[in-house]
């Protein structure tokens, strides 16, 4: 069974990243050396170009950054790597609960230390060619930073705590585990702006003035309450557009990228964020995370059914079975079941994104929000025409060209 097991190790890894290069390899087939007439009144050719270099630059980048990863994974398997930092860690200390959190810090620590390199390419030399980038080195470190802190302050007690757990409760683990989570995700939805975004960005409340007064006007006329409407420094790191809506009751709040505002007229941004108010109104948001709790249930549920089985551990040449080590096992056994669940998710998302387009609609603001979707997918070189089985993966969006043919199918034009 062991044997088995570390078959499964090497399989699942290898079969993922051959799917991968195989559906990069469709959605290239997909360009074309002219542009296609059915994107000749979204862009031009000079633009289609360069749309085209941008998919090929990232893609590239994409092929190193994720042959070295499975590269690193099957060596560490086939060596013994995390059998090794097992035993590094079990040196270090005799708590289980601090031996976990050892060994979760140096992996995480060599795999932030691996991809930084990869990062650091797509900002400085990709996004920047493309008149993306707008991000310092000085920013681009203390970003690394902040986020690494972020996972220590974060991340540290939540291990800890179901750490502890598995040790008190054994298969009963994964009901405290699943309550943690619970709770854990309840607050970043509602705390994610006011307590997360500030270390990274700054938000300031959108100014008195027509913009706000138009964006007053729908949410009254869509019987959408909201007083927090932010802009936020989006232009300290990349020039492309975005807006998002987070928090629920008193604490829902709009966000707008200052380079949003720069690129949409006023009216497009209004379509754009009654895109975002339709999710709200349709219940969106809290869909995904009800399905999002539920399908984690089920992970940790699975999980402890098989942790305290030490043929998992040993399947890594580990001497004796550990709770890390086995989640270890678990996270790459899993991942068919996490890409099942992925398919189904991203199926209802693009789903929800048509909703929340007839939301639009119903509101007569249909035309704007299409010029918005062109606007904003010709200047970020988003690929309006990927291959449908790349779309079926991957995209949790339609794609461009979808939904504008249904959003001038549904406004009637």
């Amino acid at each position: 069974m062991q044997n088995l097991i570390f078959i499964l190790l090497i399989t699942i890894p290898v079969a993922g990243y051959l799917a991968e290069r195989y559906l990069d390899y469709l959605n290239s087939k997909m360009w074309s050396p002219e542009l296609p007439e059915k994107l000749k009144d979204i862009c031009d050719e000079e633009k289609y170009r360069k749309t085209q270099h941008y998919f090929k630059d990232n893609k590239k980048l994409a092929f190193w950054s994720s042959t070295l990863n499975v590269f690193l994974l099957l060596l560490m398997i086939f060596i013994g790597g995390f059998a090794f930092m097992d035993k590094i860690a079990t040196r270090l200390s005799n708590n289980p609960v601090m031996i976990t959190l050892i060994f979760f810090a140096i992996i995480g620590l060599a795999a932030n230390i691996i991809n930084i390199p990869f990062s650091y390419y797509d900002n400085f030399v990709i996004e920047k060619k493309y008149g993306f980038n707008t991000m310092s080195v000085r920013t681009f470190i203390t970003d690394n930073i902040k986020s690494l802190i972020v996972a220590i302050v974060i991340g540290a007690p939540v291990i800890s705590l179901i750490t502890w757990f598995y040790y008190k409760t054994g298969r009963v683990l994964w009901i405290y585990a699943w309550i943690i989570t619970i709770c854990f995700t309840i607050l970043i939805n509602f705390f994610y702006s006011e307590l997360i975004v500030p270390l990274f960005n700054k938000q300031t409340p959108l100014g008195e003035g027509p913009l706000r007064s138009e964006i007053e006007e729908f949410a009254r006329i869509a019987g959408f309450h909201i007083k927090n409407i932010y802009v936020i420094d989006g232009s300290k790191r990349s020039t492309k557009a975005n807006a998002y809506f987070s928090g629920f009751g008193q604490k829902k709040r709009i966000v707008l990228y200052d380079t949003l505002i720069k690129e949409l007229d006023h009216d497009e941004i209004v379509a754009v964020l009654a895109h975002e108010i339709g999710h709200y109104r349709k219940k969106h948001i809290f869909q995904s995370i009800i399905i999002s709790i539920l399908f984690t249930g089920l992970m940790l549920f699975l999980f402890s059914i098989v942790i305290n089985n030490p043929i998992l551990s040993g399947a890594l040449g580990a001497e004796k079975p550990s709770f890390h080590m086995g989640l270890i096992v678990f996270g790459i056994l899993y991942s068919p079941i996490s890409l099942i669940i992925g398919l189904i998710t991203n199926y209802f998302s693009r789903k929800n994104e048509y909703q929340a387009d007839a939301f639009v609609k119903h509101h007569n603001y249909a035309p704007m929000l299409a010029s918005a979707l062109k606007k904003l997918s010709v200047k970020n070189l988003s690929n309006m025409n990927p291959h449908p089985i790349y779309v079926f993966f991957h995209y949790s969006h339609p794609p461009l060209l979808s939904r504008l043919a249904k959003l001038e199918r549904d406004s009637g034009s």
